[in-house]
């Protein structure tokens, strides 16, 4: 299996602060899976890190009942998993993974969007298209900022992308078929997340270009010409972390020789 190496580069390094955690009271485990979960996906834990319950407890003030509840669950995500007498350790990333999760995820997206294009009424369609429009706005706002030197992700632009991606499938009738969406966009968002603050300005793409064309082709009631499209936007997002993942791991392989040849 071709194993990649990640060069994450994310805005919160530091202990969560206080207000992070000014959140109506719920479940604890809730809170500590959604914490636990983007540290992941922002690369604070990479791949292979120790999930240690007594570094997790210091870091969001939370016991271990509820960190211990996050963990399995993540564990279920496939963001998580058990080292042996170790405890929890992040899951491991490749490129044959990204690739079988982007696979499935077109087979499941595809069938939501069928049923939802042809069960949908003027509700999903307003859904689908105040999405776009809000998706549209975040996107001139990442396009108009200067280039970052940390290359921080940009959160607000993430979540309205999968705004829009739910609002295309939201009609589709299956609760299971949209859980399982969800859980295979959060796999899906943990290899996008390194590259994705680059993409729009260093891989030439039109994003408002493709997701219009996937709106009118569901507004149209055109199924499968809706899922064609939704399978080409995805290989291609997989084409381009692929792309990105190997230019990380190139650059991370250039610099390793030039310490050894410095340090002789």
């Amino acid at each position: 299996m071709a194993e990649v190496c990640h060069v994450y580069r994310y805005s919160r390094q530091s202990p969560v602060s206080e207000s992070e955690f000014a959140v109506p009271e719920g479940s604890l485990a809730d809170r500590a899976y959604r914490l636990i979960r983007d540290d992941i996906l922002n690369g604070v834990f990479p791949a292979g890190a120790p999930l240690r319950l007594a570094v997790l407890r210091d870091r969001y003030g939370l016991s271990f009942s509820p960190l211990r509840e996050a963990l399995t669950r993540l564990s279920s995500d496939r963001l998580a998993e058990l080292a042996s007498l170790r405890g929890f350790r992040v899951a491991g990333v490749s490129l044959d993974e990204m690739w079988d999760v982007i696979g499935i995820r077109i087979l499941v997206e595809s069938e939501a969007l069928r049923r939802a294009v042809s069960l949908g009424t003027d509700d999903w369609e307003a859904r689908v298209v105040a999405s776009f429009h809000a998706f549209g706005k975040a996107v001139a706002r990442h396009e108009s900022q200067p280039t970052q030197v940390d290359g921080a992700f940009d959160q607000a632009l993430e979540d309205r992308h999968q705004s829009f991606h739910h609002a295309l499938i939201s009609a589709c009738g299956s609760a299971a078929l949209l859980d399982i969406a969800a859980q295979l966009y959060t796999r899906t968002e943990r290899y996008r997340r390194p590259v994705l603050s680059d993409e729009l300005r260093a891989r030439p793409r039109n994003l408002m270009e493709e997701h219009s064309a996937l709106m009118k082709a569901a507004l149209q009631r055109d199924g499968e010409g809706a899922v064609k499209l939704l399978a080409e936007h995805y290989r291609r997002t997989g084409e381009l972390i692929e792309a990105g993942l190997k230019d990380a791991s190139t650059t991370a392989a250039t610099g390793k020789a030039t310490r050894r040849r410095a340090a002789k």
